[in-house]
């Protein structure tokens, strides 16, 4: 009855169509050159930070749009502010999969501060102690030479 086109579904039979899930996307290669052959496949249609793909080639010879994910910041020192080592760079949602020995280092503070703002702490508190020692036996010898004076 119909044609032999009209029968058959999907792409081949409209080919000049586009769907409501082909939204073109301009991506440019690493010569600089536009790329407008690429199409976006999920329902998001504009060029956002969530929305990036990247051209790649099937071995069929098809140019596709892979999906790129975000990158994970990398964890930083509460104090001064430099890159943690040891720690993975993930998304907030990996994150929370990740074992406990991952996320942080097998050390006072680790995860949360450096080696050497660690090392800075220890050495403060050791040296306020010491500091508080010292005024307790200057104290004791002002207490000393006053019942001294006294007698």
């Amino acid at each position: 009855a119909g044609s032999r086109a009209g029968r058959q579904g999907g792409r081949q039979a409209r080919k000049g169509h586009r769907g409501a899930g082909d939204y073109h996307h301009t991506t440019h290669n690493r010569m600089g050159v536009k790329n407008i052959r690429v199409t976006y496949t999920r329902r998001h249609c504009y060029r956002t930070n969530s929305n990036k793909i990247k051209a790649v080639k099937t071995p069929g010879g098809r140019l596709v749009g892979h999906y790129l994910e975000k990158r994970g910041s990398v964890p930083k020192c509460g104090d001064c502010k430099l890159a943690l080592h040891g720690i993975k760079a993930v998304r907030p949602a990996e994150l929370k999969r990740l074992r406990q020995r991952q996320k942080r280092v097998s050390r006072a503070y680790g995860g949360s501060r450096c080696a050497s703002c660690v090392r800075d702490r220890i050495v403060r508190a050791f040296l306020i102690e010491e500091q508080k020692i010292v005024k307790r036996v200057v104290a004791q010898q002002g207490a000393a030479k006053k019942t001294k004076s006294k007698k």
